[in-house]
This record gives structure tokens, sequence and C-alpha cells, in this order.
């Protein structure tokens, strides 16, 4: 009967530590939203979302902020390769020959959501969430982001660990913090 004890207070203990984790990484992300109102808001800037691996989530994080209309024009959410090249104008072929987690599919949903959705700057994310789909070329938790402004498209490779949502939050918050870095330049 102890020995049950002990598992359960260990199953516990690891049960908390992650839902303990969990909630930090959203504080994290709420103080970049935020940052990322703020900015907005002081150059007077809107900002859109496309969005693959984090299936929303970006944009969640941006409207969870009061005041959010004033900056946030629209997001797309497109998970599948025919939706990328329906709504984003992606060729098909450029997907097919790069896949879909490539730097030129990052570059290209900045850029034409920027166009697409008239933004003044873009938030665009694609990548392997996990826990299956990943490959040895292109492991779980490859995620290429894209910040579009109307000068210019930027993307960055990032490699994180850990499980679906972990993956998923770690790509949000690094989108947002890339964004903030961007306004900052204009």
């Amino acid at each position: 009967f102890s020995n049950s004890i002990s598992n359960f207070n260990k199953f516990k203990s690891k049960y908390l530590y992650k839902n303990i984790m969990e909630l930090k990484m959203w504080k994290k992300i709420n103080q970049e939203s935020e940052k990322l109102y703020l900015n907005c808001v002081n150059k007077n800037l809107t900002i859109t979302t496309a969005e693959s691996c984090t299936g929303g989530m970006i944009s969640s994080a941006i409207v969870h902020i009061n005041g959010s209309s004033q900056i946030f024009k629209s997001s797309v959410i497109v998970y599948s390769n025919d939706m990328k090249s329906k709504l984003l104008n992606i060729p098909i072929d450029l997907i097919t020959k790069n896949g879909a987690v490539s730097e030129i599919v990052a570059f290209n949903m900045a850029k034409n959501s920027l166009k697409i959705l008239n933004a003044d700057l873009s938030i665009a994310v694609t990548g392997i969430a996990g826990p299956t789909g990943g490959s040895i070329d292109k492991p779980v938790g490859l995620v290429w982001i894209g910040i579009g402004t109307k000068e210019k498209i930027i993307t960055n490779k990032y490699q994180f660990n850990g499980d679906r949502l972990e993956i998923r939050q770690k790509t949000t918050y690094e989108s947002l913090k890339l964004a903030n870095k961007i306004i900052l330049e204009i």
C-alpha cells in the first residue's frame, strides 16, 4: 500500500510541475501580447496572423488583451497545404518541393498574409508540433516563424523540445517576442 502512495505522490508531483510550467509559459505569452499591443498602439500599426502548427494560439493570445481590436485585423489558420495554397496564394508546387515546414513557405505566408489581409505587420508560423509527423530532416519541434512588414520579411528557424502543447506555446511566445523586436526597429 505504501508503494502505491509513493507512486501516486510521484505522479502528483510530476503533474503539478507540468501545470506550473504551463502556467508560467502562459504568463510569458500574455506579457509578450501586452507588449505587442502597446508597441502597435504606439506606432499606429495593425497586425494579422497566418498560423499552421499553432492553430490560432497566436491570434488568441493577441485578442486576450483588452483593446486588441485597435490593432488586430484578422487571422487565417492554414493547417493543410491545400489551404496554404488556396487562401495565401502559395504555389502548391513550392510547398511540395520544399515541404510545408520550410523557410520559403514561412516567408510566403508572412508576405502574402500581409498583402491579402491588409495589415502593417504579419506573424506567420509553420512547424511540426508532434508527437508524430517528424522525420530525420524535419524533426518534431521544428518551426519556422516569419514576420512581415511593408519594408521586409524575416524568417527564423527554431527547434523546440516538449510535448505538443509546449511546442505550440513556445512557438506562440517566440513569434510574439520576434514581432515585438521587429516593431521596435520600425
